[in-house]
């Protein structure tokens, strides 16, 4: 006779692999995943971590508020953090999975390999901790055993402990101190936080996760570069490209799909490149204006950005041949060598795609602005003097030009345009993740017609696909597969399309 507890929980499978909701990703997952698990957990990871950036800048990090925000973008994406909960096997297994996948993408240069590890850091920092009192159990399970030092040394050593932690929260006589070398406790060595000792550092308790830090950068610094060693021998065509772009993909609305189709004249161009341009298309539309003309880099990036607001491809061909016959080039030469690559760029003629206006990670990062140019990105391509020119010129005041000088100065050029949109609409802060030149268009119009509330918006976008240069494809999930119709010329030159959520506004 068998006798079964009525209570009896199994256990997951999962829960010896992933005991706590950070780790050091030490081992790779060695399961097998479907090519569309693959895309959905790397589109999800970097969400992840283009959030913590954003939230990095423009909170302090490990305040409250930097908290609070973190948190809520980590549980909004469905990422681990808790240790109370026991039914969250498989998000930690989605953690793991898609760190290792975005490892392969981002060890390719020095610079994406540091600014993949600063993001993992500054999430793996939060994870710790909300850890709490299963830090030490975390510290065992992964052999970083910080014994602390007796009491006998502490009271010998207690003026220079007291002396180091300042008058802060740390309760000397209550607290922990653990002796480290001190290169492990560099940042706290930096701003003279903690005693030093014949090359040890003490540190407290409430600091250790410094120490613990500097072991995760150390561990995933060194498999990064010995993974891009590696990356060449890897030969897999499904998977090649889509590694290659997802570094600087787009991630966010699909602006192919055009709601305002018609609705925009060519009269009202002027007016809405000085009210709701961005600082990149506001210089190219200055620069055709002025000149008559643009080069081929520009003519892409402000003609198909036109496209996206929602003007139309007869629109499109007057506004440009007007422009070009007032430059001094004939009609007839207009329509032979001119017209053809905007009909084609609306889909219209060659291969009939419909070409998807550029997202601000393309414009940053491909095809820079050479002499006689004017595309690109001002925060990114432009001497500092002359965007601080540029800005003066825009009316923007002094504090605000140095702000975003200093984003800029940081790297942060998504983040200074955003910046400038907040100066030129007057609010303090914009509610959204700005990444798209046509999404900076479309929440102008919405505060400048009054139809947008900045409090109730999201903090990211609603749904966030690839989408650089083809045809988006739809569904909730996705496959680098491309259609029987797609040309594979087209697949390789723009793969962000085949990453596509499907999302229309």
């Amino acid at each position: 006779m068998q006798f079964f507890g009525r209570n009896r929980q199994r256990r997951s499978p999962l829960a010896d692999l992933y005991p706590f909701p950070v780790q050091f990703y030490e081992q790779p997952p060695t399961e097998n995943i479907s090519l569309q698990v693959f895309e959905s957990f790397a589109v999800e990871r970097l969400k992840l971590l283009k959030s913590t950036e954003t939230i990095g800048i423009s909170y302090i990090k490990a305040s409250e508020s930097y908290n609070k925000k973190l948190e809520t973008e980590i549980r909004r994406l469905k990422f681990p953090y808790r240790v109370s909960i026991e039914d969250d096997y498989e998000i930690r297994r989605k953690d793991h999975i898609s760190h290792f996948i975005l490892r392969l993408a981002y060890c390719q240069t020095e610079e994406l390999r540091r600014w993949f590890i600063q993001q993992e850091l500054d999430i793996f920092r939060f994870r710790f901790s909300m850890l709490q009192d299963k830090q030490q159990e975390f510290l065992k399970h992964n052999n970083l055993e910080y014994h602390a030092i007796e009491e006998e040394e502490k009271e010998r050593e207690i003026i220079n402990l007291r002396d180091s932690c300042g008058q802060g929260t740390i309760k000397i006589d209550e607290s922990l101190f653990y002796k480290v070398f001190f290169i492990d406790a560099l940042e706290l060595v930096r701003v003279r936080k903690i005693f030093l000792k014949n090359g040890f550092a003490y540190i407290p308790h409430q600091e250790i996760v410094i120490a613990v830090l500097n072991e995760f950068r150390q561990k995933l610094s060194k498999t990064l570069a010995l993974m891009s060693r590696l990356l060449p021998a890897m030969q897999d065509e499904r998977l090649q490209p889509l590694l290659s772009h997802l570094s600087h993909a787009y991630i966010g609305q699909d602006y192919s799909v055009q709601r305002n189709v018609g609705k925009i004249s060519l009269e009202q161009i002027d007016s809405l490149a000085t009210k709701s341009y961005a600082p990149c298309m506001r210089q190219l539309h200055k620069a055709i204006r002025d000149n008559h003309h643009l080069r081929h880099g520009g003519r892409m990036q402000y003609g198909l950005y036109l496209k996206g607001i929602g003007i139309t491809l007869e629109q499109a061909l007057q506004f440009w041949k007007s422009e070009f016959i007032r430059g001094k080039v004939d009609p007839e030469k207009f329509d032979k060598l001119y017209a053809y690559n905007i009909r084609h760029s609306f889909g219209k003629e060659g291969k009939r795609t419909d070409y998807t206006p550029y997202s601000c990670m393309k414009i940053i990062l491909s095809n820079p602005p050479g002499q006689g140019d004017y595309h690109g990105c001002p925060f990114r391509h432009s001497d500092p003097e002359l965007l601080k020119q540029k800005l003066q010129s825009y009316k923007i005041p002094l504090a605000g030009i140095n702000q975003i000088l200093d984003l800029v100065k940081g790297m942060h050029y998504q983040l200074a345009c955003q910046k400038y949109f907040e100066l030129t609409h007057n609010i303090e802060e914009v509610g959204f993740s700005l990444s798209h030149p046509n999404q900076y268009f479309i929440e102008s119009q919405k505060l400048l017609s009054g139809s947008r509330d900045i409090k109730k918006e999201s903090s990211q976008p609603e749904s966030l696909p690839f989408s650089q240069g083809s045809q988006p494809a739809s569904g909730a999930s996705t496959s680098v597969s491309k259609p029987a119709s797609q040309p594979a010329s087209t697949d390789m030159e723009n793969i962000e399309e085949l990453l596509s959520e499907g999302y229309t506004e």
